[in-house]
């Protein structure tokens, strides 16, 4: 229970007159302030950070409020604060704009959920005013980096076991379909039943499984991933199980210990299960029914505790009714299912992927990170990715490589786009140009005012209209309205009737 409750009017009267007063010292004594909404979109600066934005590359203020934070704010940690819920008080932030001391704060509702974020800019240009402190991080943050590059060539290898390489941190993404597919592989993570991961090639679901193994109470055992088609159908049945010791011609006199084995106490990862050949279903049915595998040239059946993670961008369904994948198979591996949304459906999350994969670029090529100019970045946004990922960062790293400065604009990615058999598809329409309309709407839909007001009053009127945009847009379906906002059910019902809409 929020501990306001037991307090006199009197108390609470004084705590709300406290926070406008903070929040209005913070609006005119700061060098800048923004909001961003739950779903990292800015929604709100003041006139002090306005003038920012000319350096940021925005002529107009439309081209900078109403758009994803991450698109642009280089090297922003909104997405974190709204991720964490926690405040990051004091930090560096170096854009095109300089060196900004910056505070993030989360701001919570009545119930506790975080519903959006405030950026503070406490000193500009701290390259000059803070410069010992400033060169202190610029070599703490080269250290760090050398650390990184070692740790990803040890990454794989660790006490003779393959750990997993990544986290649910590492799954990039704030737009509701990429929230979805991480709740659902961290209540995966606390499950010991089979995972099978679906969805398109590129879309992450090797990513998914590394992080769905690392969240689990495996995480300590080792990791073990075979790409089943990758490998000659003849030699699966060896892969798998192993082979026993003189088995055949030519084979190694000690034996050789298969994947399950190999995966004992922690977990496999069984990728493009759509491709396993019909004549070795049976075995794997058998070995993962019984915890049990019989190595080849071996009338010994062995035990083994992994957990099994499937991956395939097939159609399991097809494959079945088609008879070249075993129905008992498919249900025994078909307990947690989870879709991986291709990219298409998540545009939200293509300028924060861009911007990871940018950094991972520069790392790996020692060149500046490469930034998108605003029309490019929007074509990019535009396109339909049957990549997804894994194409999206192929064609950052061509137009990187192909550029003589680390700025790409419009032109040059047109080009790269083009060789690489991609047909450019025209950016649509703005977020504004493509708002429902709610003129019949009792809730107001008037943009956040230029001039700092409450912020109680501020985020009352952004909560308001996000519902209202989510019943609008889900035809008045309260329970994909819920599920758009990241909220409950229970709690929309209560926003409804608290905002009378």
């Amino acid at each position: 229970m929020d501990t306001t409750d037991s307090l006199p009017r009197d108390a609470l009267s004084i705590l709300e007159l406290a926070a406008r007063s903070m929040f209005g010292l913070f609006a005119s004594a700061s060098e800048g302030m923004m909001l961003v909404d739950r779903q990292a979109n800015v929604v709100w600066i003041n006139d002090q950070y306005r003038r920012y934005l000319p350096a940021l590359g925005f002529a107009r203020e439309e081209d900078f409020v109403g758009h994803p934070v991450s698109q642009v704010v280089q090297n922003t940690q909104m997405h974190q604060v709204l991720e964490s819920g926690k405040p990051i008080l004091i930090d560096l932030l170096t854009n095109r704009a300089g060196t900004f001391v910056v505070s993030r704060i989360p701001i919570r509702d009545s119930c506790g959920q975080v519903i959006g974020a405030l950026g503070i800019v406490l000193f500009d240009h701290a390259e000059t005013t803070l410069q010992p402190l400033v060169e202190k991080f610029t070599l703490l943050q080269r250290d760090l980096d050398d650390v990184r590059r070692e740790l990803a060539s040890q990454r794989s290898l660790q006490g003779g076991k393959r750990q997993s390489k990544y986290t649910f941190a590492s799954f990039i993404g704030m737009s509701p379909p990429a929230l979805e597919v991480k709740r659902q592989a961290r209540r995966a993570a606390q499950s010991s039943s089979p995972v099978l991961l679906l969805g398109e090639t590129g879309t992450g679901k090797e990513l998914l499984a590394h992080a769905i193994h690392a969240a689990s109470a495996r995480a300590a055992g080792p990791f073990i991933s075979v790409n089943i088609a990758a490998v000659p159908d003849t030699l699966l049945e060896a892969e798998f199980f192993g082979v026993a010791p003189g088995a055949f011609t030519g084979a190694d006199r000690k034996g050789r210990e298969g994947k399950f084995r190999l995966a004992h106490g922690g977990t496999l990862f069984l990728d493009e299960i759509g491709d396993m050949p019909l004549s070795l279903q049976s075995k794997l049915l058998r070995a993962l029914q019984e915890g049990e595998i019989e190595p080849l040239g071996s009338n010994k059946l062995t035990p083994f505790d992994a957990r099994v993670i499937a991956a395939t961008s097939r159609d399991m369904g097809r494959l079945v009714r088609d008879g070249l994948f075993r129905e008992d198979l498919f249900y025994r591996l078909h307990v947690l299912p989870i879709r991986v949304p291709p990219l298409r459906e998540r545009r939200g999350d293509i300028a924060a992927l861009l911007e990871a994969l940018g950094e991972d670029v520069a790392l790996r090529s020692g060149l500046p990170p490469p930034e998108l100019s605003p029309p490019a970045l929007a074509l990019m946004e535009a396109q339909t990715w049957r990549g997804n990922i894994r194409e999206l960062r192929n064609v950052l790293e061509q137009a990187a490589m192909r550029s003589d400065t680390s700025r790409i604009d419009l032109e040059q990615l047109r080009s790269v786009l083009q060789e690489s058999g991609i047909t450019p598809m025209v950016p649509g329409p703005t977020v504004e140009a493509v708002r429902p309309d709610l003129s019949d709407s009792p809730v107001s839909l008037s943009p956040v005012p230029h001039k700092a007001h409450a912020l109680a009053s501020q985020v009352a009127v952004l909560e308001r209209n996000a519902i209202a945009l989510a019943l609008e847009a889900n035809r008045g379906n309260k329970v994909a309205a819920a599920r758009d906002l990241g909220i409950s059910r229970a709690t929309l019902y209560n926003r409804i009737k608290k905002s009378k809409i």
